[in-house]
């Protein structure tokens, strides 16, 4: 996307333009410091909830993303492609960086491709694109990756479907897809979605998280495509 230049001036941008914080997330063997907006709150906006109940999840930085940041830092690259599903302020996506996948970031709200781009500069990563994807809304020109993920995405009863179609249109033929989940509510109509297009869960793996008072199981569900 930006070069460091520009990456810096879109980092001014956002401090001008939202009450950021930056929060030191130990992940693995390093601490990320992250800046995203201070409240979610202050983002909500009635026009957008009204017209398709829009709430600014991806302003927080969720136990799952920490969960599935540090699942990616331990596994090996090799320049695949990646394509992250609701990037939120690019947590993961960072991580993904890090580790050496090509990283396209994708989000129903522009602003956090852009402070997943600042995010990944700022901690010595870099994502290559950004995408403007709506689940409900799909392109048909969609590129596919060779590795597709995401972080509690199930968080309303018609996202299983969305995102199991969504996997359906992105992941490549021989692709891997990891779905972190704490257990929400769309995360059986998910799994029960995926058959009819064609993909499988391979694996499932189970995660603690725990920082202070927050305790949180996260599943990593591994997804592939079946002939």
């Amino acid at each position: 996307m930006n070069d460091a230049t520009g990456s810096a001036a879109l980092e001014a941008s956002l401090s001008r333009r939202f009450r950021v914080v930056e929060t030191n997330v130990p992940i693995a063997d390093r601490t990320l410091e992250i800046l995203h907006p201070a409240s979610a709150e202050d983002l909500i906006d009635e026009k957008d909830f009204d017209l398709d109940e829009r709430l600014p999840y991806w302003a927080e930085l969720w136990p799952s993303a920490r969960v599935l940041g540090e699942w990616l830092l331990a596994k090996p690259s090799e320049g695949r492609s990646l394509l992250e599903l609701g990037c939120g302020a690019g947590l993961v996506a960072t991580c993904a960086s890090l580790s050496g996948f090509d990283v396209t970031v994708s989000d129903y709200y522009e602003d956090a491709l852009r402070f997943a781009e600042v995010n990944a500069w700022r901690n010595g990563g870099k994502i290559s694109r950004g995408m403007l994807l709506d689940w409900r809304k799909l392109p048909p020109d969609l590129p596919r990756f060779d590795v597709v993920i995401a972080s509690d995405v199930l968080y309303e009863r018609p996202s299983g479907v969305l995102i199991a179609e969504t996997l359906a249109h992105t992941l490549a033929p021989l692709g891997t897809a990891w779905v972190a989940d704490p257990g929400r509510v769309a995360r059986e109509a998910f799994i029960r979605a995926l058959a009819p297009r064609a993909l499988r869960v391979t694996d499932r793996t189970k995660r603690l998280f725990s920082d202070g008072t927050v305790q949180q199981t996260v599943t990593i569900f591994e997804i592939r495509h079946f002939d």
